[in-house]
């Protein structure tokens, strides 16, 4: 999967889902999950787990646990599968991480702000690690990532 066909997820990537137990908060960007997806995996959807690390956000199974379980439509929370099917489903893939966000999100670099660089920092090393410097592979791509995501943006409008 590529960057672009995950910007055209559409309504999984909203700022707000509206679903049964009412409007859910979403944090986190499409520009921001285009560019986590892209420094940890290269949207690569091919590569179903790698340590541990699944789908295209490369989610974790604390992650996934820590952010309620979340499943694709007609899964149970309980079955044996029901982890690597959302974290190698791009939309349950993204609301996982917009729900961990949620639970976990902080201003992790000083500015005074809770913005992307702090989302990407959080998922990469965790919410209690975040304020550490990101490794140099994954902290120049993604910069690269949003830097031209935003430029798109930008070119749009």
């Amino acid at each position: 999967m590529t960057a672009s066909t995950l910007l055209g997820l559409g309504c999984a990537l909203l700022v707000i889902y509206c679903g049964a137990a009412g409007a859910v908060e979403k944090p986190i960007t499409e520009i921001c999950l285009t560019c986590m997806c892209e420094a940890l995996s290269g949207c690569n959807a091919t590569a179903v787990c790698v340590n541990g690390a699944c789908g295209i956000f490369r989610i974790t199974w604390d992650q996934w646990v820590d952010s309620g379980r979340l499943t694709v439509e007609g899964d149970s929370p309980m079955s044996d599968t029901a982890f690597t099917n959302c974290a190698n489903d791009p939309i349950c893939g993204a609301d996982t991480l917009q729900s961990y966000m949620v639970r976990y999100g902080q201003d992790c670099n000083g500015d005074q702000q809770e913005d992307c660089f702090d989302y990407g920092a959080i998922h990469y090393m965790g919410p209690f690690n975040c304020q550490a410097d990101m490794p140099y592979t994954y902290e120049s791509i993604f910069k690269k990532c949003l830097k031209r995501q935003q430029q798109q943006w930008k070119q749009q409008i």
